[in-house]
């Protein structure tokens, strides 16, 4: 199973929109995957409920699909704050792990994709090569919050296609 991580909580984000994309093409190859969006669960400690969502979404993960935008030239605290909630030794090693950055910026949160690289090689989890920046993102979503643009779309699911496979 694959899971699906919108890197952030804040409601109504480019980042659920672009990881429902994902989810959407996943389901339409048939391939099991299911999407958490961090601004449907709370991650601030580790309680009853926190456990039962590191059951379902992560610990039961073969990989992982992280969107990630860009905070303050990073990426988002609640991110980070839910990694280490989580039981990193039963959760992150040998995971393999693809990344998308999403900014409405230039650069696609090359630089938070990198801090994020970081901290996953540290839990030994093993990351996908192909790392996609997704630049100015809001110009890419229509007003039904679809990918719009056939170039990212294809960029996406070429993406996708080389990760299933790894």
């Amino acid at each position: 199973m694959i899971t699906i991580i919108a890197g952030t909580n804040r409601k109504d984000s480019n980042t659920k929109k672009i990881a429902q994309f994902y989810k959407q093409y996943l389901d339409e190859k048939n391939i099991d995957c299911k999407l958490l969006s961090l601004d449907e669960v709370t991650v601030f400690e580790r309680n009853t409920a926190f456990e039962t969502m590191e059951a379902d979404y992560l610990t039961k993960a073969e990989k992982f699909i992280i969107l990630s935008p860009e905070y303050n030239g990073s990426f988002a605290g609640v991110l980070k704050l839910m990694i280490d909630n989580t039981d990193v030794k039963a959760v992150w090693p040998s995971k393999k792990i693809l990344l998308t950055g999403v900014s409405t910026g230039r650069a696609g949160n090359l630089r938070g994709m990198e801090h994020l690289t970081s901290i996953l090689l540290h839990l030994k989890a093993n990351l996908h090569y192909n790392r996609l920046p997704i630049s100015s993102v809001h110009t890419y979503i229509n007003e039904q919050n679809e990918i719009s643009d056939e170039a990212i779309s294809k960029t996406i699911k070429q993406q996708i296609d080389e990760f299933v496979v790894y």
